[in-house]
């Protein structure tokens, strides 16, 4: 009878660890990192319109957000939206808590930190001034905000490396998120915010007394061009290549337009270069 018991409670206890395992990493190797509980969890910051944000109604949505849905949807998977600080991204991706970065993710001095997909968006980094600035040239900006992590960042310390740039010449201060640094500028903290042009354009849509510096004169105000992908944890190509040949799919039936024209109001429509890199 004892045996009997054991026997069972083997076989129960077997039972229960096969079970749990189904919701666990079934590769937990640093190369591929591929869950079997159908979750497929998106790391962003809320506060990136147009890619990532709270809407009006609470919910997160975006350009890439919209876009990480219809790929879901397409493989049998439940998207999951985590924000994330944007400064603490790499540490979300490497413990596992995300399974990529999607996020208006730029490529540009990243190219071999993770696994990327091809690019789908080019983008610009632009200067944000007040529209009653006496700011006529880039010199004239004493100091100048952007968000921690950001591109625009990036691109700022690439200026700072020709000693005759004009960013050495200024104060360069840096916030959590793009809303903070476009608030120091409508109170006058500071004279300008380097940011991506999509973002731009939301907060030009929103705050009526700003304007792109030089915006459709000459290519004085953009600091420069970069491209936008999405960025998995180095090694993983597994879920990597799921999510390129689904993009390729979109955009060969119609939908990733279709969801691209959702955001005519910050130029994205513009901006999309997909089509240069699908097979």
């Amino acid at each position: 009878m004892n045996k009997k018991i054991l026997l069972v409670l083997s076989v129960f206890l077997i039972f229960i660890m096969v079970a749990c395992r189904k919701n666990e990493v079934i590769n937990s190797d640093a190369e591929n990192i591929v869950a079997t509980n159908n979750e497929f969890v998106v790391g962003f910051d809320a506060e990136y319109p147009p890619y990532g944000y709270m809407d009006a109604s609470g919910n997160y949505t975006g350009f890439d957000l919209e876009l990480a849905e219809e790929v879901c949807k397409r493989n049998n998977l439940s998207l999951v939206k985590q924000p994330i600080d944007w400064d603490t991204k790499d540490l979300e991706l490497n413990s596992g808590n995300i399974d990529c970065i999607w996020n208006g993710f730029t490529i540009t001095g990243r190219e071999n930190d993770y696994t990327w997909t091809f690019p789908y968006v080019d983008n610009q980094i632009v200067i944000v001034v007040n529209n009653d600035s006496n700011i006529n040239d880039l010199s004239n900006i004493k100091n100048l905000t952007t968000q921690t992590g950001s591109s625009a960042e990036s691109t700022l310390n690439s200026l700072k490396e020709d000693s005759n740039s004009w960013v050495n010449n200024i104060e360069i201060s840096l916030t959590a998120d793009f809303n903070t640094a476009f608030m120091n500028l409508e109170s006058g903290v500071t004279d300008a915010v380097a940011v991506d042009i999509g973002v731009a354009k939301y907060q030009l849509n929103n705050r009526k007394n700003l304007k792109i510096f030089n915006d459709g004169i000459d290519d004085k105000g953009i600091l420069s061009s970069e491209q936008y992908a999405v960025g998995f944890k180095k090694g993983n190509t597994e879920y990597r290549d799921m999510v390129e040949k689904t993009l390729t799919e979109m955009y060969n039936d119609g939908k990733f337009t279709e969801i691209a024209n959702k955001y005519i109001d910050y130029n994205l429509p513009y901006m999309i270069c997909i089509d240069k890199y699908i097979k």
